[in-house]
């Protein structure tokens, strides 16, 4: 049987491009087919959480998106207004950057939150993914595919020449977005409510540092007449880079026929929500797009996965999109290079669906609950969506008056605007994706916190939870996360010290199954516990061991020592790999 490639990735953004990046990082010919001529050309999805930076750390491209993207200095407060020159209702500290949080953030990763819009963050994983081996095809349309016991078969339009053609490959990832056609044709079962209601983006660039560089922000909200139209209730001023290149985010009513955005809407629209009516503004782009409820809850058709937009759609709250792409990638890619190089069974590529689909479903409920979030603060200011600006103001100096009923609604109007941590500051959702499947090995013992499950980051190394990140010394003197230990597409046997009986284990079994399976003690040179954080996250003795997949989650634990450490280490893994 003969091929062309072995897996074809469909699609260009976030899911497709990591996708390729990582399969060509772990040495998997690949061929990514996109049907536009490069990549994104609006900024779209933007938010780039901690754990995505540990993904992009991972695959040693960290660096390129710090040099690109904004830091968190400049996107905290996030602010609420009715114009970008009119009163504050009130700021969110966002994204870890307030007091009561950043040493938490900080103390979670290596790797800080930034803002990084699919426009600088996409051209990184491709250009990244072809300079590894992966043959990108441009300008390429996916058309249909066929599957049998052995591969896939995908035809392609090529839009420059006009004809079809095919390509034969062992496995097929569709990351080709809200409307993938590799998931409609594979079945991919869909659950949830398409179209809640209907938005527009417009993109434009203009001069906005006196309204709003003393207050550094991603995000301003603002409340404007006719903002009911999208649902929410408020326009969106986004930063897409300080403090001249902005998007904006209105609504129109779905029920009814789409509007014609033209350049002279777009800058009314502009000039009302900045508050400014003689602001020079160039409109760059507008786009419509829908509100979405919508996850798959199967993420496998035989030899075809889908990824990203394709399996979960849902509104930008949380800004969640991008960084479950990438994740779901970066998921996928370790085990299909196993299963490739015969490393691992057919088995393991079941446990992409069983833990990814549970994750697509959380974030796209937690997203779109974020979005009804905003219907306390309207309450709170006595006001409802189609309020006119008359209305607005009222309801904003009864709240603002030195009265009894203006403490009383003051005291409303901060409980409602603290329920908003939970779209700006859900550490836990976006750290905390807990996976069980047979790539995973639960051991019975679950770690039990009071803190809430969506705010707070709680790190475990209960399998099936991300390796947590504790500094350590190299040998150098420098810092080292415990995350730079692991990765790399390899598996990892942490242990410590005194563990020397898992380091032998691991070089005898690595060597059974023809596996490139890395040992590391903590407490040698190349990382020693200077500081103690991780004798206290570990949840090990140091004579245990914590058996790391390439992602980086624990797959198993063994929490002391053990007579006969080869002999459960090799099961572990057969288990886990799908080889008994």
């Amino acid at each position: 049987m003969s091929y062309d490639t072995d897996v074809i990735v469909v699609g260009s953004g976030p899911a497709g491009g990591s996708a390729a990046l990582l399969l060509a990082t772990y040495g998997v010919p690949t061929v990514l087919a996109t049907k536009y001529g490069w990549t994104a050309n609006t900024p779209r999805a933007h938010i780039t959480n901690q754990r995505t930076m540990e993904v992009l750390r991972d695959l040693g491209v960290e660096q390129q998106a710090l040099a690109v993207g904004t830091p968190p200095e400049l996107m905290g407060d996030t602010v609420l207004c009715t114009s970008l020159t009119g009163p504050e209702i009130g700021r969110i500290a966002s994204w870890g950057t307030g007091d009561a949080s950043a040493a938490e953030y900080g103390a979670a990763s290596p790797c800080h939150m930034i803002d990084l819009p699919q426009t600088y963050l996409e051209p990184i994983l491709a250009s990244e993914a072809a300079a590894r081996g992966a043959k990108l095809r441009l300008d390429t349309e996916f058309l249909d595919f066929t599957q049998d016991e052995d591969g896939v078969t995908a035809r392609f339009r090529d839009r420059v020449r006009g004809d079809e053609f095919t390509l034969r490959a062992r496995y097929l990832v569709g990351a080709d977005g809200a409307r993938s056609r590799v998931a409609e044709q594979a079945g991919l079962p869909i659950a949830g409510q398409t179209g809640k209601a209907g938005s527009m983006n417009i993109t434009f660039t203009a001069d906005l540092t006196p309204y709003v560089a003393h207050r550094p922000s991603v995000l301003y909200w603002v409340m404007r007449p006719g903002a009911h139209l999208g649902g929410i209730g408020m326009g969106l001023v986004r930063m897409v880079r300080p403090w001249n290149e902005w998007l904006l985010t209105w609504g129109y009513d779905i029920e009814q026929a789409p509007p014609e955005v033209d350049v002279e809407e777009a800058t009314r629209l502009v000039r009302d929500l900045v508050g400014d009516p003689s602001l020079a503004v160039e409109i760059t782009s507008t786009s419509l797009w829908t509100v979405n409820h919508n996850y798959a809850t199967e993420y496998r058709g035989g030899r075809v996965f889908c990824a990203g937009d394709a399996v979960h759609r849902h509104p930008p709250s949380n800004g969640l999109g991008s960084n479950t792409s990438i994740q779901d990638s970066y998921n996928l890619a370790w085990k299909l290079a196993m299963v490739l190089r015969g490393e691992a069974g057919e088995g393991l590529l079941d446990s992409y669906s069983a833990e990814r689909a549970p994750v697509g479903k959380q974030i796209v409920d937690r997203a779109n609950l974020s979005r009804d979030q905003f219907g306390p603060i309207f309450a709170a200011l006595g006001i409802s969506g189609d309020t006119d600006a008359d209305g607005i103001t009222a309801g904003l100096e009864t709240c603002l008056a030195p009265t009894a009923e203006g403490a009383l609604k003051r005291r409303e109007l901060e409980k409602a605007i603290e329920l908003k941590h939970y779209e700006f500051n859900a550490h836990g959702v976006e750290m905390d994706q807990r996976y069980a499947s047979g790539a995973v090995l639960p051991d019975g013992v679950v770690a039990s916190s009071e803190r809430d499950a969506e705010l707070f980051h709680r790190p475990s190394t209960e399998p099936g939870a991300k390796l947590p990140h504790a500094w350590l010394v190299g040998p150098h003197g420098r810092r080292v996360s415990t995350l730079d230990l692991v990765g790399g597409g390899r598996w990892t046997v942490l242990t410590g010290l005194t563990g020397t009986a898992w380091r032998d284990a691991a070089a005898k079994v690595g060597a059974e199954l023809g596996l490139d399976l890395r040992a590391v003690r903590v407490g040698d040179p190349e990382g020693r516990d200077a500081y103690g954080d991780w004798s206290r996250l570990s949840g090990i003795d140091e004579d245990g061991c914590l058996l790391i997949r390439p992602d980086g989650y624990v797959a198993w634990r063994h929490r002391t020592a053990d007579a006969e450490a080869a002999k459960s280490l090799l099961r572990a893994l057969k288990s886990l790999l799908d080889r008994e």
